[in-house]
């Protein structure tokens, strides 16, 4: 039973390697601006972060586990199959056949009339969960093939049968309900307003086997999906009780796909999020994202994870009840993961909190996030150091002079200087941003020669050659207002002071000359 919700990275989504070397049109301004801390201008803190890229990230997940085949019933003998009282039950095999199932052709022959109709027919238990089947398997097709078996009236007939007493039916009601929903907001929607949810959320008991459970709450987490536009809030509302009951059971597959409801609810608004940190899921979350039992690690942590990535998205409120909840003290073991999945969702998140005023950045400090926030800039995927180079530019954004100090010494500086040989325009154009905020700390004589010593300067230089306009512009201006004889006047005037070393960055120090605004 495929139950795994994968992502996809907002960096496969929204980057492209011809783009590469093409002006960005402030794309990285408008993402810096829509963090919780806007990079430039201090006075704006914590903007919400709903930027372009992660919104696609957030919105397109993987659509090939959206619906589901049921191929694993068995039929009977082809002889029997073929025989004129079996002829549903010869269509099952038709319907059970591996890549391509003939769909279309079991609709051009108008068998989807009599099919529905069958769902009817209480007194034909045989005949109605083999018509349940068929249409199951044919709304699992393309979204055409969907639309044929809502516009034949399926919708209510599949409705009725949840509360049918022959729970294998009843079931496979709820399993093509799922394939509707999954099919995009339109259909979700058309489900939610024939009042599927009382009637799924009603076979939620004790003495449910835990199959049908499994497939009940993957068709909830369908009915969350979509954010074009997202479920109701009266719909949110009504599911929630149940996902958290659901989230409180053993079962990998059902916390699985409850996760993944809860990711896609708290995936908006703040007012979004709201509604989901006010049920106190939180820290079932952050525990979940902990999970170190076998069966359930990355099955259960990625949406755990997505879940209170979407949540420290929200506003300083909702940040700091997933801090109070443990998260940050999770975070290290994430982005030492050997997964670099999950490694790059914990950067994600962890930019997010970078993003807060300087106490929760103290927090994150407190927490020992800098020696492994420096390990994924220094030698993580590049998906997940794309992700660790925004942390470092809002964490420099937002910080205390005594916490970018503490960033500096945990060896950031040089590692952000390092990745400035990358290919990505967009990635440079940042990382030069987190230079510029540290200069604009003060002490610049002695930050142009530690730069210089770890290769910045070079680096610099040759960005000054980058074919991106806005590269070339940001690097030429860095050089223009810090390094422009700066270092060869602070070595006339200090003589013998060209002993700083880079092992040596305890002794850096730094005067406040630009005070920063916090809430």
């Amino acid at each position: 039973m495929l139950v795994i919700n994968p992502f996809v990275s907002k960096c496969e989504l929204n980057s492209s390697d011809t783009a590469a070397n093409m002006p960005t049109n402030n794309v990285v301004d408008q993402r810096i601006s829509k963090f919780k801390n806007k990079g430039k201008d201090l006075a704006k803190l914590r903007e919400k972060r709903i930027s372009e890229c992660v919104e696609l990230r957030k919105a397109q997940k993987n659509e090939n586990f959206l619906k589901r085949r049921n191929i694993t019933l068995s039929s009977l003998p082809d002889e029997e199959a073929l025989s004129p009282e079996n002829d549903t039950v010869g269509l099952q095999k038709l319907l059970s056949k591996g890549r391509d199932p003939p769909l279309k052709e079991i609709i051009d022959a108008g068998l989807l009339s009599p099919f529905v109709s069958f769902l009817a027919m209480d007194d034909e238990s045989t005949l109605q969960f083999e018509a349940a089947w068929a249409l199951t398997n044919i709304a699992s097709g393309t979204s055409w093939h969907t639309q044929q078996v809502v516009e034949h009236g399926a919708v209510p007939a599949f409705i009725n049968l949840l509360a049918s007493p022959v729970l294998h039916i009843s079931e496979q009601a709820v399993w093509a309900l799922g394939n509707i929903a999954g099919d995009g907001a339109a259909y979700r929607d058309i489900l939610i307003e024939c009042n599927v949810i009382p009637a799924l959320l009603a076979r939620i008991c004790p003495d449910t086997p835990v199959g049908y459970v499994r497939n009940l709450t993957w068709t909830l987490s369908n009915l969350c999906r979509n954010k074009n536009p997202c479920p109701p809030l009266s719909a949110v509302q009504q599911m929630l009780p149940a996902l958290i009951q659901l989230l409180h059971l053993s079962d990998k597959d059902i916390l699985s796909d409850a996760c993944w409801a809860i990711s896609y609810l708290s995936d908006g608004s703040n007012d979004r999020i709201d509604v989901v940190v006010k049920t106190g899921i939180v820290p079932r979350l952050v525990q979940l994202m902990n999970s170190k039992e076998l069966s359930i690690v990355v099955t259960v942590q990625t949406p755990a994870l997505r879940s209170i990535g979407n949540i420290v998205s929200g506003s300083n409120l909702h940040t700091q009840m997933a801090i109070d909840a443990g998260a940050l003290n999770v975070l290290p073991n994430l982005l030492r993961h050997p997964k670099p999945t999950v490694q790059k969702e914990a950067a994600w998140a962890l930019s997010n909190i970078a993003a807060g005023p300087c106490k929760q950045i103290q927090q994150l400090i407190t927490c020992g996030l800098l020696p492994p926030l420096v390990e994924v800039l220094r030698n993580g995927d590049f998906k997940t150091q794309k992700e660790a180079v925004w942390a470092v530019t809002n964490f420099t954004s937002g910080g205390t002079v005594e916490q970018v100090v503490k960033l500096v010494q945990s060896g950031a500086l040089e590692a952000i200087i390092n990745l400035l040989q990358v290919k990505d325009a967009k990635v440079i154009l940042v990382l030069l941003e987190a230079v510029n905020n540290i200069f604009m700390l003060g002490e610049t004589e002695k930050l142009c020669l530690l730069i210089e010593e770890l290769g910045g300067l070079e680096r610099l230089e040759v960005l000054q050659n980058h074919p991106n306009e806005m590269v070339y512009q940001s690097a030429h201006d860095l050089i223009q207002k810090y390094f422009n004889d700066v270092v060869f006047l602070f070595l006339l005037t200090n003589p013998g002071t060209l002993i700083f070393k880079a092992a040596k960055l305890g002794n850096l120090k730094f005067k406040c000359t630009k005070k920063k605004i916090k809430m």
